[in-house]
């Protein structure tokens, strides 16, 4: 126990260490913007001050937040269709060798391609509703979920392997008891880069065709210049995503104490 504290002493002052350090930069960057602005006497119209930006964001919250409710929704769609069907290719494409060679191109075919080209296509097929986001935060989220649940679950540790069947497990209770445990932390960790990415989705298709949602009210501001909102959307925006994201590593860290963070590895596909 003792030593668990120790350990744990330094890991708290790196992460305090850290957080002073961003918040410094932040709090440099934003003092700097300001002093240009006051500076140069740049109108609100071509670039606001961060004071000019936090009022617009108070005063506008009302106007925001029906905005992000529709943009949330489409987020958490997309992501519950892409957790799905990603998690059902992923046991596919883990559990067959031929399968996931197979497979495995088709899906870097499909993220490789800009999704921006593909936005107009899911308006003209379902409509400016909710569906065409949907599709959207679902398309780009849909291949970081299968690679990197894919990947833990054929990079069990081959002697664990050994040792379950030496006691005669079925192939349901070496997935369920030993490869599903395994590749939470991988399936988490990909979650986190979905989420990110599922946020950049879903304004890319309000973009397209929308008429709600915060990437709907970024256009909007732009087309009548109302600059300040732009950017108060544009931080809100960014509040978000980081929000999200940091509340998937919140419930990585308290559903996964004793797993390190997953980092990128090879993985080699061999079958169950």
């Amino acid at each position: 126990m003792a030593g668990a504290l120790a350990g744990g002493s330094p890991m708290r002052r790196a992460l305090t260490a850290l957080a002073r350090i961003r918040g410094s930069l932040l709090l440099l960057w934003v003092v700097t913007w300001e002093a240009l602005v006051a500076a140069t006497q740049v109108p609100d119209y071509l670039l606001p001050a961060p004071t000019r930006v936090a009022q617009e964001l108070w005063g506008r919250f009302s106007l925001l937040l029906p905005h992000t409710a529709v943009t949330l929704g489409e987020i958490g769609l997309g992501l519950a269709a892409a957790v799905t069907v990603g998690g059902l290719l992923a046991v596919v494409m883990a559990h067959s060798l031929l399968l996931n060679r197979a497979l495995y191109p088709l899906l870097a075919f499909v993220q490789a391609v800009p999704k921006v080209t593909v936005a107009p296509l899911f308006v003209i097929w379902v409509g400016y509703g909710v569906s065409s986001k949907v599709l959207m935060v679902f398309l780009i989220t849909f291949f970081p979920i299968v690679v990197n649940l894919t990947a833990g679950l054929v990079l069990v540790e081959p002697d664990l392997l050994r040792l379950v069947r030496s006691y005669r497990a079925t192939r349901w209770q070496t997935f369920v008891k030993i490869r599903l445990p395994y590749a939470l932390p991988y399936f988490l960790a990909g979650m986190r880069i979905a989420v990110a990415l599922a946020v950049v989705g879903a304004v890319v298709a309000e973009f397209v065709g929308a008429d709600r949602g915060l990437g709907y009210l970024i256009l909007l501001s732009n087309a009548e210049l109302r600059t300040p909102l732009l950017f108060a959307s544009l931080a809100w925006l960014g509040t978000i995503g980081v929000s999200l994201f940091g509340l998937l590593h919140v419930i990585e860290r308290w559903l996964l104490p004793w797993s390190p963070e997953v980092g990128p590895e090879k993985v080699q596909i061999t079958g169950f």
